[in-house]
């Protein structure tokens, strides 16, 4: 074997040997991949309590309580299923009831959503693709401020 043949195959063996590396890894976190699961998707699933996970969907409307000090709960939805989520902190200025809201932390035993930090949508025009979609396949029907490229086409029509 040549040293230009010996160098082929050392440099085929690390290419190999990397790729085989990337799909192991991608395989055993394919659940945390997820931006975050809707409370249809935890109810499908069957998260385990206790397993760290984001939350996403809407904050469904009348169902924020403000508690005792900074403890808010309320409950999001996907306009399919609802889950219960208790957050002690402060809230995002843009949180309200039926904005897109992303909650991070961990199921209780009981079904409730144990929030240790909560994000709001940043601006009424914009919706990443993945919310969009996934509310979409709900049913649920989103305005044309929810999808800018929208809005432009419909704005150009006579």
């Amino acid at each position: 074997m040549t040293r230009k043949q010996k160098r082929g195959l050392m440099i085929g063996s690390g290419v190999a040997v990397l790729g085989v590396a990337a799909i192991m890894v991608l395989f055993a976190l394919k659940d945390s991949i997820v931006f975050f699961h809707t409370p249809s998707d935890i109810a499908e699933k069957g998260v385990p309590a206790g397993q760290r996970i984001r939350l996403g969907g809407l904050v469904a409307n009348g169902s924020v309580v403000r508690g005792q000090g900074t403890t808010v709960s309320f409950k999001v939805t996907d306009t399919l299923k609802e889950l219960p989520v208790t957050f002690t902190g402060v809230l995002p200025d843009l949180f309200r009831e039926g904005q897109g809201v992303v909650a991070e932390g961990v199921l209780d035993g009981n079904g409730t959503f144990a929030a240790d930090s909560v994000l709001a949508k940043h601006d009424e025009n914009y919706m990443p693709a993945e919310v969009k979609k996934s509310l979409e396949e709900r049913g649920v029907k989103l305005g044309t401020s929810a999808h800018p490229e929208d809005a432009a086409k419909t704005s150009a029509q006579p």
